[in-house]
């Protein structure tokens, strides 16, 4: 068997090898991840407040909760609330359980409380889950939120 050692671009080239797949190999050697890290969606996860956040909707969404904040409307607000589906105990195909984790909790200053989703897409894992909280917790009021 006879081993070849390609060192460089120009080795690379002369063996026939893309430009590419030299990056590649590059970064193989260096121990480097060889896919580019991409969010599912294409998004940017901007980060408000030290907080990074999902989607630039999202970001934009607590911006505007924390101006209605100051005006009074809006007493507290919670990120990330999280909703048991199905309790470890009862699934008995994982044994981990199902959580639905929301994007904010709102409790406005007549004291009623919100949930709430900011959607760019709904998943089927969503649109799933969704279903499970809305029976689980049928007096809840959810809301998604398409437009900010």
């Amino acid at each position: 068997m006879t081993r070849v050692f390609i060192n460089s671009e120009e080795d690379a080239k002369k063996m026939g090898i893309s430009k590419g797949e030299w990056e590649l190999m590059k970064m193989e050697r260096k121990g480097q991840k060889t896919s580019i890290n991409k969010n599912k969606y294409n998004n940017k996860k901007p980060i408000v407040d030290g907080i990074k956040f999902d989607s630039k909707k999202e970001a934009k969404f607590y911006q505007n909760l924390k101006l209605l904040k100051a005006a009074g409307e809006v007493k507290t607000f919670e990120l990330q609330p999280k909703f048991v589906l199905l309790e470890k105990d009862k699934d008995r195909v994982t044994g981990r359980g199902i959580k639905y984790i929301a994007d904010f909790k709102i409790t406005y200053s007549d004291g009623s409380v919100e949930v709430v989703d900011v959607k760019g897409y709904k998943t089927q894992v969503f649109k799933l889950k969704k279903k499970l909280l809305l029976a689980k917790y049928p007096n809840i009021n959810f809301r998604e939120v398409h437009e900010v």
